[in-house]
């Protein structure tokens, strides 16, 4: 094998060096990665990874400072604990569910929704923004905003009506206007 090693690099070479190495050190290899791991696929990804830094690397394996099995090992070992380490430094993935909700990153539209709307029901007169704030910030039923406002519950139906439609035409004017200026 140590003849493979000293030639210039040619593809048949590395071939012939990766295809020995496998031979003779990869169900060892393999036992050993997927002791330290436990699973076979990540096992067997480690053996190629520990082959391609071989392939990369055939000047490690003659250098006379041990043998090539230990070498090998030494190098699926480093790959399985560089695995660890990212694992570990990356924050853990959490499948969305029912009671893990997924997490809202930017507030920012919901924000900007909010002042939309504030802005829109500061036009209204004071009877139809009361009748809104009742029926959808308080979350009233029509006889109880009724009760609440003092005014019979047709004349809440009413102008909660015509509320809403104002805000309705409100929105369809700037979203007019924002074509206009984005156009």
């Amino acid at each position: 094998m140590a003849a493979l090693w000293s030639r210039k690099r040619e593809p048949a070479a590395d071939e012939a060096l990766i295809r020995s190495l496998y031979e003779e050190h990869g169900r060892a290899l393999l036992a050993y990665a997927t002791r330290l791991t436990g699973d076979r696929a990540a096992a067997e990804d480690v053996v190629q990874e520990t082959l391609v830094r071989a392939w990369r690397h055939p000047d490690a394996l003659v250098n006379g400072k041990g043998s090539v099995r230990g070498w090998l090992l030494t190098v699926a070992r480093n790959i399985v604990t560089d695995r660890i380490r990212a694992r570990a430094a990356r924050p853990q993935e959490v499948a969305e569910s029912p009671a893990t909700p997924p997490v809202q990153r930017d507030h920012a539209d919901s924000v900007v929704d909010s002042v939309v709307v504030l802005e829109a029901l500061d036009r209204l007169s004071p009877d139809h923004r009361d009748v809104l704030m009742e029926i959808y910030f308080r979350g009233r039923s029509v006889t109880e905003a009724a009760e609440a406002l003092g005014v019979p519950p047709g004349t809440v139906k009413s102008r909660s009506h015509y509320a809403l439609r104002a805000l309705r035409e409100t929105f369809v004017g700037q979203q007019v206007a924002l074509k206009g200026v984005a156009g």
